[in-house]
């Protein structure tokens, strides 16, 4: 099978575009593992894009197209491939809109459906589905980003200061913000309104504990959980990811997992590999999104079952055609890594 594998960033869907440097080092960090482990499986051609700013070192195997960011380039690319495999960020609905293409084109898209992933990143209406099924997660408000500074002091009110404030629809830590104070929170929305050009922002309580996530497979309709890892998260102005650990020991892993498992399996369509960002209470597993694509924490799942003879790729590749292991594989040895992939010792 030939398999087109896109990620956005450092693919080439910027060319001409300022890039942050956070996203593009994700970006390609996460492309070379998923290529590596995509090429190492019998019987499948892989070829990627990259933007010819930002070089790539995949394996020979893999065949490397320099791609600028064109709509006919894309759909020729995809026509000329027998499946798909998306790595975009959901800003502006972007993974949501590529995931379409594929879709209209009658090629077979190996992640989760364009209906699933914007019900996904729906940021604004993510709390009213967790809450449907009992899921614990922040107390949330929903203003506008561009409204009189009085909705904001009414937010405030409501939430109690520090306030955790986000793009409607963003990806990861892009865009997010702590306010600690009313200064701090109108410096928030402005940056939100200047950044992402968006008419509504996401206001939620701060909940301190420990951040995490959990790895998934999904085969459309279930679940399961592969790992829960531990996230490194910086404060200091906009959130910034710094890598992890996999897999993160804390008394609320197995309650992370199961609160992960119910929040995939509440979308349907929602295929292959998916991550579920949390907050570990002293007494709760706090969802706070569903990240209906690959995430940064597939660095740390690989390399920690590197050793047992996993391959993640496969695996997920596996769930997209409905087969979901019996259980989860046996993780026993534990690893540190950066957002750029670079494993800690």
């Amino acid at each position: 099978m030939r398999i087109l594998v896109h990620e956005f960033v450092s693919g080439g869907g910027l060319v001409g575009q300022v890039v942050q440097p956070s996203l593009l080092r994700e970006g390609r960090a996460m492309l070379t593992a998923l290529v590596s482990d995509l090429a190492a499986i019998p019987g499948h051609r892989i070829v990627t894009t990259t933007d010819p700013r930002f070089p790539l070192i995949v394996p020979d195997a893999v065949e490397v197209v320099a791609f600028r960011a064109s709509a006919a380039t894309f759909r020729a690319l995809i026509r000329s491939a027998d499946a798909v495999w998306l790595v975009a960020p959901e800003t502006g609905g972007c993974l949501a809109r590529l995931s379409a293409r594929v879709e209209r084109s009658g090629v077979r898209l190996l992640g989760s459906t364009s209906s699933a992933i914007r019900r996904a990143s729906d940021k604004a209406a993510l709390p009213s589905r967790l809450a449907r099924i009992g899921i614990a997660h922040p107390t949330t408000r929903i203003g506008a980003v561009g409204g009189p500074r009085g909705l904001l002091r009414g937010i405030a009110r409501d939430l109690g200061y520090p306030i955790v404030v986000k793009p409607a629809r963003g990806a990861g830590c892009d865009g997010v913000w702590l306010a600690r104070n009313a200064r701090e929170l109108g410096h928030a929305v402005d940056q939100i309104r200047q950044d992402h050009g968006l008419g509504v922002a996401v206001f939620q309580r701060y909940v301190p504990g420990t951040p995490a996530s959990v790895a998934l497979l999904a085969d459309g309709k279930r679940a399961l959980a592969l790992s829960v890892n531990g996230q490194r998260i910086s404060r200091t102005g906009p959130f910034s990811y710094r890598g992890g650990i996999t897999p993160l020991a804390h008394p609320l892993s197995k309650q992370a997992a199961q609160a992960a498992v119910r929040a995939c399996e509440s979308i349907a369509g929602l295929r292959g590999y998916v991550g579920v960002d949390l907050v570990l209470t002293r007494t709760e597993a706090v969802v706070i999104e569903v990240n209906p694509r690959l995430t940064t924490a597939y660095l740390g799942v690989r390399a920690a079952l590197a050793g047992s003879g996993h391959n993640v790729a496969a695996m997920a590749l596996a769930a997209c055609r409905g087969i979901l292991p019996r259980k989860p594989p046996v993780i026993d040895r534990s690893v540190r890594f950066t957002a750029g992939g670079r494993i800690l010792p």
